[in-house]
Parts: structure tokens; C-alpha cells; sequence
């Protein structure tokens, strides 16, 4: 199922799609995945992770999270990707994996409001 998504998903979020399945089987099973290397948790805000596939390839996106409405949108950046590369030839220093997440308001957030109503400007 995950394989079919665009970005991460929650625990909860899953057990939702799969309706006679156990929420406790979907936690087990996401556990198993993750420990195989074939799904990664990634932070999309709040107190619950996100769950997402791992692309054989490499290929990875990252995420925006609204901090008001909890919308979460994946992007990718080149520049991004190519600063993290330039770290990555560094001679101090190995990385051996990365995760950018920011967090703002997003559009429709900041068009209603919300976000001057939650105390920001």
C-alpha cells in the first residue's frame, strides 16, 4: 500500500485504508518494515511519525508541514540535494543519510487567517 503513495502516512492513517486489519498488525507490521530498510519514518509534525517507502533507487523527496492544519506536501529541490552532496565530500565528515522537514503556514492557512490568529504575523 505504501508503495502506491506519494508521501508519508501515518500509522493511523493506514489502519484507516485497511479496514478488517488490526491496528496493533499495522503498528507490527510497520515496525518489520522499517527494520528490513524497505519503508522509512520520516517527521511530518505532531506527535505521530509518517511512514513512507523506500525507493530502491535512492530517489527521495522531502516535506513541508503547516504547522496550524497539520498539511503535510512533499517537495524536491536540486540545489537542496546538490548543497547536501557538497557536505557529503567533505573529508571530517560521512553522511549516511538525510531528512529536511520545514515548517511554516501554507497557503490557505495564511489566506484564512489562522495563522495571525494562532498569535504569528
Amino acid at each position: 500500500m505504501l508503495g502506491q503513495e506519494r508521501c508519508a502516512l501515518t500509522a493511523l492513517e493506514i489502519d484507516r485504508k485497511l479496514p478488517g486489519v488490526g491496528r496493533a498488525t499495522v503498528y507490527r507490521s510497520l515496525e518489520q518494515l522499517e527494520g528490513l530498510g524497505l519503508i522509512r519514518r520520516v517527521d511530518v509534525g505532531g506527535d505521530a511519525s509518517g511512514y513512507e517507502r523506500v525507493d530502491p533507487g535512492g530517489e527521495h523527496h522531502h516535506h513541508i508541514v503547516c504547522e496550524h492544519c497539520g498539511r503535510v506536501i512533499a517537495f524536491e529541490d536540486e540545489r537542496l540535494e546538490e548543497a547536501i552532496a557538497a557536505l557529503e565530500s567533505r573529508p571530517d565528515f560521512s553522511v549516511s543519510s538525510h531528512e529536511v522537514t520545514l515548517r511554516g503556514e501554507c497557503s490557505t492557512c495564511l489566506s484564512s487567517g489562522r495563522a495571525e490568529s494562532a498569535g504569528r504575523t
